[in-house]
């Protein structure tokens, strides 16, 4: 591996005039500039990102801990965070904890060990797991779509009680009054706050809030399919399901194929988050949400702007969803 060394040799200059031009720390003539970038070419020379860190304090990377990237709405996210961090000379180093709080404590150590300039954490676990881990954070740190009580932390997340209440309203307009809820976990606060929405919804229309038409299940695809059967088993009167992500919401449509009804006519499901996928589905997914690559992309322009202004107020940045209107919902058809 070529070294500064050779590069000054090629070049015929000093290391250290080679180092003053990488590192632009001083003003160095333009022939001696244009001949020290040729035999960096000419060699293919790669700076120490190491070395660097080291002099500067700084790595230029960003650690970014999510809890399932089988699950698109992470996938999409971690996309939007790596264009935001791109734009702004910052590498990502990603982790998935696989919804493994363990998993997720021992990542927190690597990513530190790695001198990570800051962290994005879209966590498994509930408040107290996440409590334990921003223990062991000592780098600027956002969280999306999570608080957590005692950390100093800045925020990106969602409405999510305005938009399970924007896909709650939008299935009772359409004549709706049996309307079940599978939530997610319910120690997880985007949960708790999603179930609140379908609550106001009702509450608005001056419907009774059947308690027990709330159906927990995992956020995953297999959760809200195990979810929807088991609802349509013992209450085969709802005409009308809100899942508390799209991928639950897919798992329900299938559930729901499978015992025979006609969709949208006889039974009505919207999710929350409109990832990609809900489009190109049958019938394509109605749905709730915001652009998750914009939520990434705001994500990382939060925390490079926490790393470079540390003494400035913490900041609980929320994006506005919108109801995106497809084929699974329509008025009631009966049975």
């Amino acid at each position: 591996m070529s070294t500064i060394k050779d590069v000054a040799a090629l070049a015929g200059v000093s290391f250290t005039t080679v180092s003053h031009v990488l590192n632009d720390t001083r003003p160095v003539s333009a022939d001696a500039r244009r001949r020290v970038l040729a035999a960096v070419e000419e060699i293919g020379y790669l700076p120490s990102a190491v070395a660097r860190s080291l002099r500067k304090s700084e790595t230029k990377i960003i650690g970014v801990l999510v809890p399932n990237v089988n699950n698109p709405f992470f996938a999409e996210l971690v996309v939007g965070v790596e264009e935001g961090c791109r734009l702004s000379g910052y590498s990502v180093f990603l982790c998935n904890s696989d919804n493994d709080p363990k998993r997720q404590q021992q990542y927190m150590r690597t990513l530190l060990e790695k001198r990570i300039d800051g962290l994005l954490l879209s966590s498994a676990g509930d408040a107290e797991a996440l409590a334990r881990i921003f223990k062991l954070a000592t780098v600027p740190a956002v969280t999306v779509d999570r608080s957590v009580p005692g950390a100093r932390a800045d925020r990106v997340s969602v409405n999510n009680q305005d938009g399970a209440y924007k896909a709650v309203r939008h299935l009772l307009d359409l004549g709706h009054r049996e309307v079940a809820c599978i939530s997610g976990p319910a120690e997880f606060e985007v949960s708790m706050e999603r179930v609140e929405g379908w609550r106001r919804a009702l509450q608005e229309r001056g419907l009774v809030v059947d308690e027990s038409l709330v159906i927990e299940s995992d956020f995953s695809s297999a959760g809200g399919y195990e979810a929807a059967r088991r609802l349509l088993r013992e209450r085969p009167q709802v005409s009308a399901v809100f899942a508390s992500n799209d991928m639950m919401a897919l798992g329900a449509l299938r559930a729901a194929a499978e015992q025979g009804l006609r969709l949208p006519q006889q039974l009505s499901v919207v999710g929350f988050d409109d990832i990609e996928l809900s489009a190109y589905v049958y019938p394509a997914l109605s749905t709730v949400g915001c652009s998750i690559k914009e939520l990434g992309r705001e994500a990382a322009r939060v925390l490079i702007d926490r790393i470079e202004n540390p003494g400035a107020p913490l900041k609980d940045v929320q994006l506005t969803p919108r109801l995106v209107q497809r084929e699974s919902t329509a008025a009631p058809g009966g049975r």
